[in-house]
């Protein structure tokens, strides 16, 4: 996924690897330099690339309360 640098060395990194970061606006990002001379993109924070689930936590709507779930449980309803 090639990608050009602007005059002032900034670069978009492309959705793909966005979506595959959970990289979002206001993310921070790390460079890092790996021993074979490649430069790793970072999820600053994470140590490493965040997993294909990640960007789905937290979004599950607020559900049934917990005396809805003991009730359908128990079978009192």
């Amino acid at each position: 996924m090639p990608t050009t640098v602007t005059r002032k060395g900034q670069v978009t990194i492309p959705k793909p690897v966005r979506d595959r970061l959970g990289i979002v606006p206001g993310s921070t990002v790390d460079f890092e330099l790996a021993p074979d001379g490649r430069v790793v993109l970072v999820r600053a924070g994470s140590g490493q690339p965040a997993s294909r689930f990640a960007r789905l936590r937290g979004a599950a709507g607020a559900g049934m309360s917990t005396d809805e779930i003991m009730t359908l449980t128990r079978g009192d309803a």
